[in-house]
């Protein structure tokens, strides 16, 4: 039986950009490019490695966004997987963490999974909790912060390191798992992939497909609200330290002024 694994991914602004923000406070994903999340690159990846040891796998990636975002599952197209769906409903703008969980737990259920692979983070919201919501949504185990991932006889498993142990866990299929930045190297797409993915099949489903009520997402129905955004404080001048033969002195004078020793 084909194992159908579901990569849940992020397109946000590019990190080298000039951020800033929109009238009603959320980031202003217009005035900056953007990408495919480094993060969720390691869990194309992952998901990839899985497909391939089991030999008969399918990979959708899912991402929810604006128009541009479809260049996230492009990407991952390009990197190897199958197919991709993009969720794209201008009801979705301005969703919290609860509605993005709320939308893509429906595509996720409506694409058809054993396996949900997600990243440990987006690169821009950097709240984490996505994949425990998603886990909780479509009522199935939650194995998280994985390094290693694997699956055999119905049995995801997976390394997760802390800073003194490293645990070994497992779950039984169907799951989600999200995987951290010391999974593996994501690998780049070949052109031969790049060409490919222009012929795979990426489905565009609203908010009627999924069969979730607009009030539940967006703005209207978050459950965090932004009131206010301040400017970070412009970066002043460091101290130079010369080195006139008393360098070491000076520098261990310097951080013990800061308390950093």
């Amino acid at each position: 039986m084909t194992l159908k694994i579901v990569v849940c991914v992020k397109y946000v602004p590019d990190a080298s950009g000039e951020w800033g923000f929109s009238g009603d406070l959320t980031v202003d994903r217009v005035g900056v490019d953007g990408l495919l999340s480094e993060l969720d690159e390691y869990a194309v990846e992952q998901a990839l490695r899985v497909a391939e040891a089991s030999g008969d796998a399918e990979v959708t990636v899912v991402t929810v966004g604006p128009d541009d975002a479809r260049d996230a599952v492009r990407k991952a197209l390009s990197m190897g997987a199958d197919r991709g769906v993009h969720v794209e409903d201008g009801g979705v703008e301005g969703s919290d963490v609860m509605g993005t969980s709320l939308v893509l737990a429906a595509a996720v259920g409506k694409a058809g999974f054993d396996l949900v692979v997600c990243g440990m983070a987006s690169t821009d919201g950097v709240a984490g909790v996505v994949p425990a919501l998603l886990a909780e949504r479509l009522g199935v185990a939650q194995v998280s912060l994985l390094s290693e991932v694997s699956v055999r006889d119905g049995v995801v498993r997976g390394r997760r390191d802390g800073d003194a142990a490293s645990e070994v866990l497992e779950a039984g299929l169907p799951a989600v798992v999200s995987v951290t930045d010391q999974s593996g190297e994501a690998r780049y797409p070949s052109f031969k992939g790049i060409m490919a993915a222009k012929k795979k099949p990426v489905e565009s489903w609203d908010l009627d497909d999924l069969g979730v009520d607009a009030g539940s997402v967006g703005s209207a129905g978050a459950w965090t609200v932004v009131e206010s955004v301040t400017e970070r404080p412009a970066r002043v001048a460091g101290t130079v330290v010369t080195d006139e033969g008393d360098g070491g002195l000076r520098l261990a004078e310097f951080l013990a002024g800061q308390k950093f020793i």
